[in-house]
């Protein structure tokens, strides 16, 4: 349809294949192939120059109408795409979601008030690949070609338990002192306690009563005192009901990977947010203020 519109506009083959940046071969074989899907004739040579068919008279006015709409979306697609409004979707473990998230999107609508922020709570990478999001907060790197990934500052896990369950069973000196203790995983197969045990925590799979995939849901058990867990110590050190337990241990640490689709790192509005993300999670640990605004 574009090289039969090109040669209606300019009158030549000649014309029209310069116009499209092809060689005329490769144009006159374009018009032939449309022909043939037809089965009709669009034009007719005339002496030197061509001559539209009857049929392509016909074809010609929806032709036009067909070129005119593909140039509204150009436009209007390139107009969306340089703007800084519009949503972009932000995909993060949950509990980096609640605790990290919300004095950057402060900083965020300073910055671009036109954005609007989608959250998605998910530790699936492939909601990038499924294009259910357009950025991704994760713990770890991807490895798919499609996507870039830039490393942030690295974020750091240490055991916490509530003061009101230590006041009950008592504050641990040693990682011995916690052996017959309850403590709180990740389901169904984490390496919780073989992190433990490698930090001198001498727990087995009994240990463990509570179980949840959730992040954010361990935090909150924990919290209620049901146990001892493994938590994001910037979300724990700003519960005041929370105490870290064996403080001399050294913490785990985990980096934080900021990842986008290849295609839509074009776009000034995912860019933007991207950067943003980028800057705030690289800077080093100062706490989440109280008031971010």
């Amino acid at each position: 349809m574009r090289a039969f519109l090109a040669t209606l506009e300019s009158g030549s083959l000649s014309a029209a294949a310069r116009a499209l940046g092809l060689t005329q071969p490769t144009l006159s074989r374009q018009i032939a192939a449309l022909e043939d899907e037809l089965g009709l004739l669009l034009f007719e040579r005339v002496g030197r120059r061509l001559a539209l068919t009857e049929a392509g008279r016909q074809l010609a006015e929806h032709t036009r109408a067909m070129g005119a709409a593909a140039d509204r979306v150009a436009m209007a697609a390139a107009s969306q795409s340089q703007a800084l409004e519009g949503r972009v979707r932000i995909t993060a473990v949950d509990i980096l979601a609640a605790h990290m998230l919300p004095p950057i999107l402060h900083r965020l609508h300073a910055l671009a008030p036109g954005i609007e922020i989608e959250i998605i709570a998910s530790n699936s990478i492939d909601d990038l690949m499924k294009r259910e999001a357009d950025i991704a907060i994760r713990h770890v790197r991807p490895d798919q070609e499609e996507l870039i990934a830039r490393r942030c500052r690295d974020t750091g896990f240490a055991l916490y338990a509530a003061k009101s369950f230590l006041d009950r069973v008592g504050r641990p000196r040693r990682g011995g002192d916690l052996a017959d203790l309850p403590f709180i995983g990740f389901a169904p197969d984490d390496t919780v306690d073989q992190e433990l045990n490698r930090l001198g925590v001498p727990v087995t799979r009994g240990n463990f009563r509570w179980l949840c995939a959730s992040s954010l849901v361990g935090l909150e058990l924990i919290r209620q005192g049901l146990g001892f867990g493994l938590t994001f110590s910037e979300a724990a050190d700003a519960i005041p009901e929370l105490e870290r337990v064996l403080p001399d241990i050294e913490p785990l640490s985990a980096p934080i990977w900021l990842t986008v689709h290849r295609e839509l790192r074009t776009s000034p509005r995912i860019r933007t947010v991207f950067d943003a993300l980028a800057e705030a999670l690289s800077q080093p640990n100062r706490g989440v203020p109280a008031n971010p605004g």
